[in-house]
């Protein structure tokens, strides 16, 4: 069991989310490689703008700055919007180092 599982929705919805503008390509087994726009990001996981396709349950990798490859699982679909968590939590001083170069614009980063 991952150190994110123990974890309740309010908790992770508690989790600072920081609003970025990052293209990835996400692998998926079902769907192959999928373009997602990744719309905020936190440390537990991410929200994408242009999940359509997606269900509930479906996990993806993705590649991000710092840490590098990270599987995620869809935990909710609204319309063209998903939410994912990360299979493990990222290390606040890896997460802060992943905002300062997705969001270079200093009065958008929060947790400072």
């Amino acid at each position: 069991m991952s150190a994110g599982a123990n974890l309740s929705v309010t908790d992770l919805r508690r989790a600072a989310r920081h609003p970025v503008d990052f293209p990835v390509i996400a692998e998926h087994r079902r769907l192959g490689d999928l373009k997602l726009h990744v719309a905020n990001l936190s440390a537990h996981g991410f929200m994408v703008d242009n999940g359509e396709g997606l269900q509930r349950g479906d996990r993806v990798i993705i590649r991000l700055p710092v840490v590098g490859r990270i599987e995620a699982y869809v935990i909710w679909c609204r319309e063209e919007r998903a939410g994912f968590q990360f299979e493990r939590i990222i290390r606040l001083d890896d997460f802060m180092a992943i905002i300062d170069e997705l969001q270079p614009n200093p009065r958008l980063r929060r947790l400072r």
